[in-house]
């Protein structure tokens, strides 16, 4: 109850500081319907899920989550915020004449000699997720084999970089990036034992996040954009690269991938649109068209 009533108190402290600075246009953008909405709600989202990752690690017990994981979710949260600050306020100026799109549009651009911000953004969260991976290797096993925590670090950087990225394809409706992170959060707060401590306050922290920048993104007043939705993606790769089980871990690390590879592919909204239940879902507290 503390790390979520944390991310929510320092996410609506985020939101209310910035509704009362001037308006600032540079942070607008219209949305898939067209209206005008503002990036300041990524911002606090932002804010707020890294503020909150660090009051998750001084909230628990050192023997239940230590300064490491603490450490690794503000890290990820915030390398998060930061690469998808730079690139929403450039906006696709440094991209070219034919803007770059997904995985492969970046890296292919790469290869070519062309440095996006979207490249840009996968070495910011990919060098974040690495440390943040580290940590939580070192935390769970201080005493194992180099070869063994560089696997652990390994699949612990592939989940936190993945989902950072996942949430940030599924922001394409209002709600929906917060939705998707209250749904893999929740049920982490079940996780018994001690040793899933970190898990449980990570995830808690994400929950209260996402409460808080619900109504003004579900209302259609702000957007997370990439900045919001990275930095609380980070936030709940952390919580699931913190899970104490291996074969969790591997399979949040599997799914994340398949996800992002299945979006070169497929459209995401296009299969809620066509999923009744998915749809239903979606739409749920939307702002009336």
């Amino acid at each position: 109850m503390a790390a979520a009533t944390s991310g929510l108190a320092w996410s609506a402290g985020a939101s209310a500081l910035l509704r009362a600075l001037p308006r600032c246009r540079r942070l607008e953008r219209p949305n898939y319907q067209g209206r005008t909405v503002s990036l300041r709600g990524g911002i606090a989202t932002a804010i707020g899920a890294t503020a909150a990752a660090g009051r998750a690690g001084a909230l628990a017990r050192p023997s239940a989550l230590t300064a490491r994981s603490g450490a690794a979710a503000v890290i990820a949260a915030s390398a998060g915020g930061a690469a998808g600050l730079i690139d929403d306020l450039d906006a696709g100026a440094h991209d070219g004449q034919a803007p770059a799109k997904g995985l492969a549009g970046h890296l292919g651009a790469l290869w070519r000699g062309r440095v996006t911000t979207g490249a840009l953004k996968i070495a910011i969260i990919g060098s974040g997720a690495l440390i943040s991976g580290a940590l939580l290797a070192r935390r769970r096993a201080p005493a194992a084999r180099p070869r063994a925590l560089v696997a652990d670090a390994a699949v612990s950087a592939t989940v936190i970089g993945a989902w950072a990225n996942v949430h940030n394809l599924l922001d394409l409706r209002p709600g929906r990036a917060l939705k998707a992170s209250a749904l893999i959060s929740a049920p982490l707060l079940a996780w018994p034992g001690q040793a899933a401590a970190p898990t449980r306050a990570l995830a808690a922290s994400a929950l209260g996040v996402a409460a808080a920048s619900a109504p003004e993104d579900l209302g259609e007043r702000t957007m997370l954009g990439d900045t919001g939705a990275n930095s609380l993606g980070a936030l709940v790769g952390a919580a699931l690269a913190a899970a104490p089980s291996r074969a969790f871990r591997h399979g949040a690390a599997v799914t994340g991938v398949a996800l992002i590879l299945a979006s070169e592919r497929v459209s995401f909204s296009r299969v809620i649109d066509s999923t009744p239940a998915l749809a239903a879902l979606d739409a749920l507290g939307r702002r009336d068209r």
